[in-house]
């Protein structure tokens, strides 16, 4: 499904997209609720994790995708780019570098990033989709992040068929768990092993996720049961309301019910630990923003802030004053939300 309302048309529909955000019957602006905590506005407490979103390509098609990847998508950070994004990492301490998508492999210099920032000594974590570690053209991608020692964060949205390929598309999950076997494999996921595997739950509807400890235990027992696999951590993240999830949203009837769902589960506790407060986030085109939802939105660093990798300033970004707006509710309901799951 095309987005009703991501680049498919023009930008003045990313303005009606924000603004639709911006303005829901009987839920207070999210600045509002930040003020009430006593949190506004928010600023960030340095950069620990650093972000680079290397292109929106993409070999899935998933329902719930809040950056509308695909394999149609032509925005992919070029090796320019990327060689700033090394300038910026060589001026700042933060040991972990985030790469995400679209499918991040995708882009014809992944594996060079890859070997740069380890040349640095920094952490790297792959945000992957499991089915491009087995796709054609791809010869060796497992072994080669495993011999890099790369985190894998995988997107696995449950644990049987049905849901996961309802949400990702036919024959999802049966590549996926092969691809998990092969990671297995190679020393993935194993207790007491360094190559860390993590799997990600989103929603498959308009509800928030459960609880993300108990959801853990049924993911581990039933894929080993089902499938002999193992894994370290099941991060648990809340669906946001942006292009692909909006669309459904709207389409459903479900945009002001899920909205509600959100403002109404504001939690203080997770306002305080928004991943943002510690991230920097690049987005292919080499702009600078807060998270990779804000990307979504056209919503780059603001408040006089350099907006570009080019113009890397890193005092003012590690205590910059972030961009929020009423999707961030999605971060901050029950046990909150981040790149690396529940925060409380």
């Amino acid at each position: 499904m095309k987005s009703l309302l991501g680049r498919h048309h023009p930008l003045s529909l990313l303005t009606h997209q924000r603004e639709r955000l911006a303005h829901v019957d009987g839920v207070a602006p999210f600045d509002e609720a930040l003020s009430q905590a006593g949190l506004h506005p928010l600023r960030a407490e340095g950069i620990q994790v650093f972000q680079i979103n290397v292109g929106r390509m993409c070999n899935q098609t998933c329902r719930h995708c809040h950056v509308d990847a695909g394999p149609d998508r032509t925005e992919i950070m070029s090796r320019e780019t990327i060689e700033m994004c090394l300038a910026a990492l060589r001026r700042i301490d933060a040991p972990i570098v985030d790469i995400t998508g679209g499918a991040p492999e995708m882009n014809p210099h992944f594996r060079w990033l890859v070997d740069e920032v380890r040349g640095l000594g920094r952490h790297v974590i792959d945000r992957c989709n499991l089915t491009i570690l087995l796709a054609p053209g791809y010869d060796g991608l497992p072994e080669f992040l495993a011999d890099r020692r790369v985190e894998i964060v995988a997107s696995l949205p449950y644990y049987l068929e049905q849901q996961t390929d309802s949400q990702r598309g036919g024959h999802v999950f049966e590549r996926s768990i092969a691809a998990l076997r092969r990671l297995n494999e190679l020393g993935y996921g194993h207790e007491g092993s360094d190559l860390r595997l993590n799997l990600v739950f989103n929603p498959c509807g308009a509800y928030l996720p459960p609880k993300q400890a108990a959801l853990e235990a049924d993911y581990k027992r039933e894929l080993k049961r089902r499938h002999g696999i193992v894994f370290h951590s099941l991060f648990t993240i809340t669906n946001m309301p942006i292009n692909r999830f909006l669309d459904y949203l709207i389409e459903s009837g479900n945009y002001e019910r899920y909205m509600h769902r959100l403002g109404a589960a504001f939690n203080v506790d997770a306002a305080r630990a928004v991943m943002c407060r510690n991230t920097v986030s690049v987005s292919w085109d080499g702009r600078l923003f807060d998270c990779d939802f804000n990307q979504m939105l056209d919503l780059p660093v603001n408040h006089g802030l350099p907006g570009h990798i080019r113009d890397f300033d890193p005092q003012r970004l590690a205590t910059r004053e972030i961009c929020t707006a009423n999707h961030c509710y999605g971060c901050t309901a029950g046990s909150g939300s981040s790149c690396t799951g529940a925060v409380v």
